[in-house]
Order: C-alpha cells, then sequence, then structure tokens
C-alpha cells in the first residue's frame, strides 16, 4: 500500500468529522444521533483512506466495512473493560457501548452508498493494486 494525498477525499473527510462532531455534541438522542451517525461514519473512514492511500474504491470499501463490523461486534464482549475505559466519555463515543444489528445495517447502506456514487463518478474503474 502506497501513502498518496488526495485533496478531494481529505476535505471531505474534514467535513464529515465536522458534522459527526456536531452530531455526537449536540444531538443527544433519535435517529440522526445513533443511526445516520453511523451511515455517516463510515464515509468518513472511507474518505480518509482514500485521502491517504492509493487502495482502489473496493479495497477501500471492504476495509472499512470490516473495521466498522469489527468494532460493532466487539461491543458484543466488555472490551472497553479490559482496558479500564468502561467509564471513559470518548472510549464510549468512539468505541460504542451496546450492540445494535440496526448498525450493521447503517455501515452496510453506507458503504453501499459510497459504491454508487464512486460509480457514478468514474472513480470505480480505479483499481489500484495494493502493494504491501
Amino acid at each position: 500500500m502506497k501513502l498518496q494525498f488526495n485533496k478531494n477525499y481529505l476535505v471531505l473527510a474534514h467535513s464529515l468529522f465536522l458534522i459527526e462532531l456536531a452530531i455526537a455534541f449536540i444531538i443527544k438522542t433519535g435517529f440522526i444521533r445513533y443511526t445516520f451517525g453511523d451511515y455517516l461514519v463510515v464515509i468518513l473512514l472511507y474518505a480518509i483512506i482514500r485521502g491517504c492511500t492509493s487502495m482502489s474504491v473496493r479495497a477501500s470499501a471492504l476495509v472499512v466495512l470490516l473495521i466498522a463490523y469489527g468494532i460493532e461486534l466487539l461491543q458484543l464482549t466488555p472490551f472497553l473493560a479490559y482496558f479500564n475505559l468502561q467509564n471513559s466519555i470518548a472510549a464510549n463515543l468512539i468505541f460504542g457501548s451496546t450492540f445494535q444489528f440496526g448498525d450493521l445495517i447503517a455501515y452496510t447502506l453506507g458503504i453501499i452508498s459510497v459504491l454508487i456514487i464512486e460509480y457514478y463518478n468514474g472513480n470505480y474503474k480505479n483499481t489500484h493494486t495494493i502493494k504491501v
């Protein structure tokens, strides 16, 4: 994998990060906080990966989805307690505290949206090989 910076993706990531911060600190409950925030976070992670690497669209989408699913599945365990972070507001905000099947759906829909947008923007044909 090669580091390669893309200004457009990094600007998108920055904008999405600010939106995620606003959602986290302003909206305390409801659909936007829990479901739409999860939908946006996979798009944010995707934009960061595409903004900093030469990974292909498909590879980036798969990596982001695996990360999101992995973190969600970790919520089935008391993993924050293993690191003595169960009372940390930041850790609970970043990693979450409860498993929700709906979050997996939100992550999937976020990645599907990314793939559709990339396809219509013509970036889907960009199939860089991953060099490790």
